[in-house]
């Protein structure tokens, strides 16, 4: 079972910034989770809030939302630059930016492991035609069936991924995903018996936080 950090490891460091990714690749994970929005002047900045101070991130330059956080902001590319030998699982939060996050993807594509998720499948729908890489679908409700989910994207080869929230995992549509040929992911978990219990439904990758960031290697045992 794959493990990746929910925004690298904030515990002691701000979310979604390059010390949070340092700290989490300390860890031994296999790979990090990551948001990315535009900024009004285009950069790609790994920030998971829509709204600061009661502005959109969309409306504000990347200096005014690091002043407004109070830290450093990363970018995408700055991510992927720096951090090449991990799995990055990067959620695109809206479509807006989404041609300026794809020519990214596209110059590391080639020698970077890149999962592209998003709650938004119809942004996935246009990553798998547009990437070689591989695209999932993130759901925070049980659809009634696994078509219902899929449908749309059934025929999309790269689209190949679900990722879970574990409130709502089930593991008999866990079971029908994965006879369609799905890797499935959970998110959302938060004490070692719910890690486990992932564990033993063969789930393939967990996204953590702390502290079963810090303790996941103690449970897998």
């Amino acid at each position: 079972m794959l493990v990746l950090a929910h925004r690298g490891n904030h515990a002691e460091n701000n979310e979604n910034t390059l010390a949070a990714f340092e700290s989490a690749v300390k860890l031994d994970v296999d790979g990090i989770e990551t948001d990315v929005r535009v900024s009004s002047d285009g950069h790609l900045v790994l920030i998971h809030d829509r709204i600061i101070s009661g502005r959109e991130v969309c409306a504000l330059t990347r200096k005014e939302i690091e002043h407004e956080s109070g830290y450093n902001v990363s970018t995408l590319d700055e991510a992927l630059d720096r951090f090449p030998g991990i799995i990055w699982n990067v959620e695109i939060k809206t479509k807006e930016g989404l041609e300026l996050i794809i020519q990214v993807l596209e110059e590391y594509q080639t020698d970077r492991t890149i999962l592209v998720t998003s709650f938004r499948h119809d942004v996935i729908a246009i990553c798998a035609s547009s990437l070689n890489v591989d695209c999932g679908l993130l759901i925070a409700h049980r659809p009634l069936s696994l078509d219902s989910l899929l449908v749309g994207s059934s025929d999309i080869t790269k689209i190949n991924h679900i990722v879970w929230d574990y409130n709502i995992l089930d593991g008999s549509l866990l079971k029908e995903s994965v006879a369609a040929g799905y890797n499935n992911f959970v998110y959302g978990l938060v004490t070692k018996s719910e890690f486990k219990n992932c564990k033993r439904l063969g789930v393939d990758g967990v996204i953590i936080d702390s502290p079963l960031l810090e303790e996941y290697k103690c449970i897998l045992l």
